[in-house]
């Protein structure tokens, strides 16, 4: 059995997904946009409205979360590879750093102090 209010929900989510596209809407867009949606598709305008933000916020957290797993690869493949990462070479920076420091401190308690007095 086909459920009519459910399929009406299905082309008013297509149809606001497609309106999204990759950019993100305003609320005073949104609003529009429902107002469009409510005309042709035959809902009321906060039904519209409330479908078009249930399908942004989809959209948001798909999009989140494939950027997630992206970085994710992209750092797995950057190790596979044997390079480090900023925050590696950084910390390696920061390191090197305090061990050249720590060797000038050595150096200067190991040389001579200079006297007054020369032979």
């Amino acid at each position: 059995m086909d459920d009519p209010g459910r399929s009406r929900r299905e082309v008013v989510e297509k149809l606001g997904l497609a309106a999204v596209g990759a950019v993100a809407l305003t609320a005073e867009r949104m609003d529009e946009l429902a107002s469009e949606l409510a005309a042709k598709g035959g809902l009321r305008r906060d039904e519209a409205r409330q479908i078009i933000e249930d399908a942004v916020t989809r959209w948001r957290g798909d999009a989140s979360r494939f950027a997630e797993r992206a970085s994710s690869s992209v750092q797995a493949l950057l190790a596979q590879a044997g390079l480090v990462s900023r925050d590696e070479f950084d910390e390696l920076e920061l390191r090197l750093a305090q061990v050249e420091h720590r060797l000038r401190l050595l150096e200067a308690d190991g040389e001579p102090r200079s006297s007054s007095v020369q032979d």
